[in-house]
């Protein structure tokens, strides 16, 4: 039995500790996965669970989830630390996991941050998971398809949790304030608005939401009649941050992702980057981000400059590799990069018109001589017939059609002088001519 002392003071435990979800009711978020008649819902509630691996953000609820299923599943709840936890430990849970099998008694073990155990920890785990000694239910913020051996990987089933939505966030502030294992004995005073700016604060982390709102409720004045009054100033100075006016559901979103677009399309760094700026402080991600550069390395760059999609796709792996607020030079560095490259449309027009024509005559027929043949009706059916082979002509060009008959001649890739398309565009010229000198080649 522990014992106490007069000088003991009360335990405090964190907001978001006290409000932790019991069940999958109080459980927010993640509803492909958990809403009703869907897949892990339907495995908890046929007490059919397997080992399995929750992919995710921060603060989505993988460990929260995985408590609920050892409670719903009545097994025993086992965590496991990356940190401090060795080969010799592991292993006296797993045999203990396996007596306790023997006697009907399942046992959860929950990893956090799997991705941290070493190979051979990882390896450890094996041969328990094969025979169903436990249920190994693993949380990584990392892919795991790099952080996790294949043979443990493929014994598991992946479940993607997504980032909260700021509608996700700011129903549990709101029974935060409310219930009584959060501040509901407690009267607060706070605007709806001021609510929604913790919620879009903390980026789809409700950890970090709640962590937020019990430091500003904890440092908020308290007025003669007991309220606690939260203020835009008091929540500002507790967060040390000035409000953005961005909202990543809303319509600013949309227009500031298209004010960068059309910053870096207009060759203004300056106006690129503060874009950038105000995205990045408004909390947007920084993934989202870079998967719009790479759009636009092709969209308006192209072939002008074929380093841009390099550029855009390294930047995009720092993005993912260490994240904010570190991968914000990497952006930066993307945005100017693309805000000063030649521009080039080309590839986007050429594909656009391209389209058109491929819905007005999606039944056109592959012309017989660039079909291939591998039987021997097929060739008494004319397909190759024809073909040409370009490497066993002295140019490595031939005047062969390879556009359908209703679409002969036609031109989508019109280049333009930009940067290195200009070299493209005398490329082609020069293909061009040789087709109209060869006609019969």
């Amino acid at each position: 039995m522990e014992q106490t002392s007069l000088f003991d003071e009360p335990k405090y435990e964190p907001l978001a500790y006290r409000m932790r979800p019991r069940n999958l009711d109080e459980f927010v978020g993640q509803e492909h996965l958990v809403g009703n008649g869907k897949i892990l819902r339907k495995m908890i509630d046929s007490d059919n669970v397997s080992s399995m691996i929750f992919w995710g953000p921060p603060g989505v609820g993988k460990t929260t989830l995985a408590r609920i299923i050892a409670h719903e599943t009545k097994a025993d709840f086992i965590t496991f630390s990356a940190v401090t936890s060795g080969i010799k430990e592991i292993k006296k849970v797993m045999e203990d996991a396996d007596n306790n099998k023997k006697l009907g008694i399942k046992t959860i073990l929950f990893i956090d941050e799997i991705h941290r155990f070493n190979k051979a920890q990882q390896d450890a785990f094996l041969p328990f998971v094969e025979k169903g000694a436990i249920i190994l239910i693993g949380a990584t913020t990392e892919n795991p398809s790099f952080e996790i051996n294949n043979a443990l990987l493929s014994r598991c089933r992946t479940f993607v949790l997504k980032e909260l939505s700021v509608e996700n966030v700011l129903s549990l502030l709101k029974k935060a304030i409310t219930d009584e294992r959060g501040f509901g004995k407690s009267k607060i005073e706070i605007l709806d608005n001021d609510l929604k700016f913790i919620a879009i604060f903390a980026n789809g982390d409700a950890r970090s939401a709640l962590t937020t709102l019990d430091m500003i409720v904890t440092n908020s004045d308290i007025d003669k009649n007991g309220t606690i009054c939260i203020t835009r100033d008091n929540i500002e100075s507790i967060l040390s941050k000035k409000t953005l006016l961005y909202d990543k559901d809303g319509e600013e979103h949309y227009n500031i992702i298209s004010a960068l677009h059309k910053s870096m399309r207009n060759s203004d760094p300056d106006a690129a980057i503060y874009w950038l700026a105000r995205m990045l402080e408004g909390g947007e991600d920084p993934l989202y981000i870079a998967r719009r550069i790479i759009r636009f390395a092709s969209e308006d760059i192209g072939l002008a400059d074929t380093n841009a999609l390099n550029v855009a796709i390294n930047v995009y792996q720092a993005c993912h590799f260490i994240g904010m607020p570190e991968c914000n030079v990497h952006l930066a560095e993307a945005v100017i990069y693309m805000s000063i490259a030649p521009k080039s449309n080309a590839c986007d027009i050429a594909y656009m018109n391209a389209k058109k024509d491929a819905l007005d005559t999606i039944a056109e027929p592959v012309p017989l001589q660039i079909r291939n043949a591998p039987t021997k009706l097929m060739q008494n059916l004319g397909y190759g017939q024809g073909y040409k082979f370009a490497h066993d002509y002295e140019n490595k060009l031939t005047n062969m059609d390879c556009l359908p008959t209703t679409l002969k001649g036609k031109v989508y890739y019109q280049p333009t002088t930009q940067g290195n398309e200009i070299k493209f565009k005398q490329r082609l010229e020069q293909i061009k001519k040789w087709k109209s000198d060869n006609k019969n080649i």
